[in-house]
């Protein structure tokens, strides 16, 4: 029934806002250059491992060494623009339709963050991930990594296609409010380095 409903919303959603994405996509290449989306592996069901596809929103800005720069350094005014909106995930509805990701469910993180996870944690990944999820719509990534963590967990044991379509009209809420979108002293959220560790630097994981 999940599957069915994703698809319900998500098939005529991806054909409606088709416009906005190639409007987004133009703005894009124009302001930051190409490639015009972010691919990353990212873990799906079960840990396994697919191809997340957003709309890039930071410069390929990089060091003397050739590292890229902190966040804070390559995200644009336009670049925060597109994450406030949530308008850099449009693209995701394709990997929804491919059946690798979930309208609702955790958000996909890194691949490192694996072996990072405690048993309990790591039961985000006992269902697919989602564009939004009860993280998102309870403090996005204004949270702890742990209070996240419980959010997730908290939905893998309660979900529901009533609580799905409750977090739906609750991202809505949110997209429009536009709050909560990177955590307090960071351009976008910090790594997690585990239950033990401090972390040390960002990066486009969310």
């Amino acid at each position: 029934m999940k599957r069915l409903f994703d698809l319900l919303i998500t098939v005529p959603a991806f054909v409606l806002l088709l416009p906005v994405m190639l409007a987004v996509a133009v703005l894009v290449r124009l302001k930051l250059g190409g490639p015009v989306l972010f691919r990353q592996v990212r873990p799906g069901l079960n840990g396994a491992p697919f191809t997340m596809v957003k709309f890039r929103t930071m410069r390929d800005a990089v060091d003397r060494e050739g590292n890229p720069l902190p966040d804070a350094e390559r995200l644009t005014p336009f670049g925060r623009f597109l994450r406030s909106t949530s308008l850099d995930e449009l693209p995701e509805l394709v990997n929804v339709i491919q059946g690798k990701m979930s309208l609702v469910g955790p958000r996909p993180l890194l691949m490192e963050y694996l072996p990072r996870y405690s048993a309990r944690q790591a039961r985000r990944h006992e269902v697919r991930p989602g564009i939004t999820g009860w993280a998102q719509v309870n403090g996005r990534n204004a949270i702890s990594w742990q209070d996240k963590f419980e959010h997730d967990v908290w939905y893998v044991d309660n979900r529901s296609l009533r609580l799905d379509l409750r977090i739906l009209l609750m991202t809505v809420a949110q997209v429009f409010k536009r709050e909560d979108v990177s955590q307090p002293g960071h351009a976008t959220m910090e790594v997690f380095m585990g239950n033990d560790d401090q972390p040390e630097q960002e990066g486009d994981r969310t």
